[in-house]
């Protein structure tokens, strides 16, 4: 049977048939129902597009662009951001709440949505290396340097996807191959999956190019050693084995600038909006990101997730509303000290004034007519509840204080709305391998350590606020350095993994989110359908 281009309508891990998935998951689209892949590889060109493939997929699942996918469960299910009810909206059938409280079923669509999202990646991969390692690249002007590359990038990505899958499901099936049929493999366990993705990353990440600005949007080393420097971190909780040294090795290859850079190494940005306003294209600290651009027709959408309703359109000068969907938990934001530049810059609180003007927005809902501002509470205040602690389910239309991390500039800005989404940064770096060398020295800080936070948080703080702000080695705890890591990365879809990692996930309180103390919720429960689908998958414990 000749393969086309259309042969990962199968994914060989779950036996889903995946035709018929809407947006960027469709996999029959009549584009290429009729390619045979024989007759497509004739250029380096769509050598590189079918590379590339799986990487535009990955937004899907990964950035806040209103999918549900690794970041929607990675953020609601910790103690940052939260999608309560607000009035008449947002109830969604409780799925906001469920995964709040940590009630969720084996049988949410959301996690459904999710989990086909990030299988289709996989396939996609598996379907992109089972093909260019048949292209005569050589008679298409690639040397075997730069194809061993392009083979590299796949391989780092697929062990990536898989990293994100072991981390919401651990127990999973391992598929390195496209099926012609669906195929029932097995549950792995998840020290296997581990190992997979060790040897994988291990393996590639050595091959790929260094990092520079012909490598924006693709896998490049910074990215590849900044997988690792998470997977080492992560080690111990994954599979019970520390690997502090292996960390700290990975994240001196990025600060080395061995793996290269923007510039030729990367490097801290000077202030808090550099790496994320639209200009980021070619932001130092940017280790790995999403290439969007509205003028490329492929835009960095947070607005779903993260606008409020259209009125904030008058606030912010663009043309793009929201759902008024996401908040800021009040604890989280008061996590922030009122001197911390941070809680300026990244985030929407207070008063909302008309572009430019001294003129106050209007409410819509439970204030409609009246002066506009959000508040660090979610009850309903304008029923003249001021002082109850609220709940998922008292929420109003300025309840929370809201992202303003993004920046995407004015409507009449030349580079409007062209922000990349940063998936790894050097900030991140500096904390893994700070952690690594605390955790290293029996959770207590080291001045390497104490360094290495101090030259990332100087920054949200004026000159005269940082000799009180400046950590040292009494005062960089464990606990502090865990909320460090939530002011520094809030927003970034990293605080699931952070607080399961320091013990806090199940055991954890925040607002009014109790704890479980129930060890099987740090893993989803495998969508039931995909058991009916295939009952080789094992559910994983407690569901």
């Amino acid at each position: 049977m000749k393969r086309t281009l259309k042969k990962s309508i199968y994914i060989a891990a779950t036996g889903i048939l995946l035709s018929g998935i809407n947006a960027c998951t469709n996999l029959d689209e009549s584009l290429y129902s009729e390619l045979n892949k024989d007759s497509f590889y004739n250029s380096k060109l769509e050598v590189m597009q079918a590379a590339l493939r799986p990487f535009t997929h990955m937004q899907a699942w990964l950035a806040p662009t209103g999918q549900n996918g690794y970041y929607y469960h990675a953020e609601l299910s910790a103690d940052q951001v939260a999608w309560p009810q607000k009035g008449k909206h947002g109830y969604d059938g409780g799925d906001h709440f469920r995964q709040h409280y940590h009630t969720w079923t084996d049988n949410e669509g959301r996690m459904r949505s999710g989990w086909v999202l990030i299988w289709s990646g996989v396939g996609y991969i598996n379907s992109a290396i089972a093909d260019l390692s048949e292209v005569d690249h050589a008679a298409l002007g690639i040397a075997d340097e730069e194809m061993a590359a392009i083979l590299a990038e796949l391989h780092v990505l697929r062990a990536f996807h898989y990293m994100k899958i072991m981390e919401l499901w651990g127990n999973v099936p391992i598929a390195t191959e496209v099926a012609e049929e669906p195929l029932n493999l097995p549950t792995q366990p998840k020290a296997a999956v581990f190992e997979f993705v060790k040897t994988e990353l291990e393996t590639y990440v050595p091959q790929l190019l260094p990092y520079s600005t012909e490598l924006v949007g693709r896998v490049s080393a910074t990215a590849g050693y900044a997988m690792l420097a998470e997977l080492y971190l992560n080690a111990e909780y994954f599979v019970g084995t520390p690997m502090w040294d292996e960390c700290i090795a990975a994240c001196d290859k990025i600060i080395s600038g061995d793996a290269g850079g923007i510039g030729g190494a990367p490097a801290l940005a000077g202030d808090l909006t550099e790496t994320f306003g639209n200009t980021n294209k070619n932001a130092k600290e940017a280790l790995f990101q999403f290439a969007f651009s509205r003028q490329g027709g492929f835009t960095f959408d947070w607005g779903g997730f993260f606008m409020g309703y259209d009125n904030m359109k008058d606030v912010l000068n663009i043309g793009y509303g929201g759902w008024n969907a996401f908040v800021v938990i009040p604890t989280a934001f008061d996590a922030y000290a009122d001197n911390d530049l941070r809680k300026q810059e990244w985030f929407l609180f207070g008063p909302q004034y008309k572009y430019g003007t001294n003129e106050q927005i209007l409410g819509t809902e439970e204030w409609n007519g009246k002066p506009f501002s959000y508040v660090n509470s979610i009850r309903r205040e304008s029923e003249g509840d001021v002082t109850s602690e609220g709940s998922m389910a008292e929420g109003e239309e300025n309840s929370g204080a809201r992202f303003h991390k993004y920046k995407s500039g004015t409507l009449d800005d030349v580079n409007y709305q062209e922000n990349h989404y940063i998936i790894y940064r050097l900030t991140e770096i500096y904390f893994n391998k700070a952690e690594a060398l605390m955790r290293k020295n029996g959770g207590t800080a080291t001045q390497e350590a104490v360094d290495l936070i101090n030259a990332c948080r100087e920054r949200a703080f004026a000159p005269e606020d940082w000799p009180a702000a400046r950590y040292t080695t009494a005062t960089l705890t464990m606990d502090e350095l865990l909320a460090e890591r939530g002011r520094e990365f809030i927003f970034e879809g990293k605080r699931r993994t952070d607080i399961i990692r320091f013990g806090r996930f199940t055991n954890g309180s925040w607002w009014d989110h109790e704890p479980t103390n129930d060890a099987t919720r740090e893993l989803y429960p495998i969508p039931h359908t995909q058991i009916a689908i295939n009952p080789n998958l094992v559910q994983n414990p407690g569901y």
